[in-house]
């Protein structure tokens, strides 16, 4: 297991943090969720991140997109220092969070409505913009679907139409909270496919937060292991299996070797 380098030689950083904590709450009675983290992700690098429970993995996403602002330390993504929430940014959610008064096009057609540099364009045409949305269902198996509400779909359905979502304005960087972590396993493996064939097509930056390691191993280029909190970053991991993978590559003693290494960092932390 190779240990951590906040800032590796050759990076190109297109996301970085150097020296950030967060703290809930005001002055010392607050909760540190964060203590000094630095890292650096790569333009069009798949990150996963994983850790103990409690551990500042959402608030790490928190940072980077522009939701929440550091306590200490900056956060640049793109050359700019993080000041707002970045128009940038897509993002899915463990719960789908779909509108349910929309129909799952136009759910998907969402951030176009509000997202600054397609609005005007959109409004003025909007055949191609529909036209990609159907295309990105397509894509994620949803064809014939666009017209359904999100209480006619399942729950694997209803994270397929949130990921094209996120991703219909082909978005520089995607942030993912655990958008897996509801469903079922079978379920969850086929998600697994589908968002690497969006990966691949699109190439956005992309930072996964999971507790699923075995996950983290399929989907990403790199996987990161926070500590217990307050969270730091303790190890970066280069995953060195070939794209596209399968899910018999899984059970192969090299990717099983590489998932019992990280469960054994996390066990530690959890240690203490």
């Amino acid at each position: 297991m190779a240990s951590f380098d906040p800032t590796p030689a050759g990076a190109a950083s297109f996301v970085a943090l150097d020296k950030v904590s967060l703290r809930y709450g005001k002055g010392d009675a607050g909760t540190l969720a964060l203590a000094e983290t630095s890292v650096t992700i790569e333009k069009g690098e798949f990150v996963a991140v994983v850790g103990p429970s409690g551990c500042g993995k959402s608030t790490l996403l928190k940072l980077i997109s522009g939701l929440h602002p550091a306590t200490s330390g900056s956060v640049v993504v793109a050359g700019n220092r993080v000041t707002r929430p970045l128009p940038i940014c897509g993002m899915a959610f463990q719960a789908a969070t779909l509108l349910p008064w929309r129909t799952t096009l136009d759910n998907v057609l969402l951030p176009l409505e509000i997202v600054a540099r397609h609005a005007s364009a959109y409004r003025r045409d909007p055949a191609p913009y529909i036209a990609k949305a159907k295309q990105l269902l397509a894509t994620v198996g949803l064809s014939g679907f666009e017209e359904k509400y999100p209480w006619q779909l399942s729950g694997g359905m209803q994270q397929r139409t949130s990921l094209c979502r996120a991703l219909i304005h082909e978005p520089d960087l995607l942030l993912l909270d655990e958008p897996f972590g509801a469903l079922d396993a079978f379920t969850r493996e086929e998600l697994w496919d589908v968002l690497q064939q969006l990966f691949l097509v699109q190439r956005p930056t992309v930072v996964l937060i999971t507790h699923d390691l075995r996950e983290s191993i399929y989907l990403a280029d790199t996987v990161f292991v926070m500590s217990a909190r307050p969270g730091r970053m303790i190890s970066r991991t280069k995953v060195p299996f070939a794209r596209p993978r399968t899910l018999e590559d899984t059970f192969k003693p090299d990717f099983v070797e590489m998932e019992h290494a990280l469960r054994n960092q996390i066990a530690q932390q959890r240690r203490g």
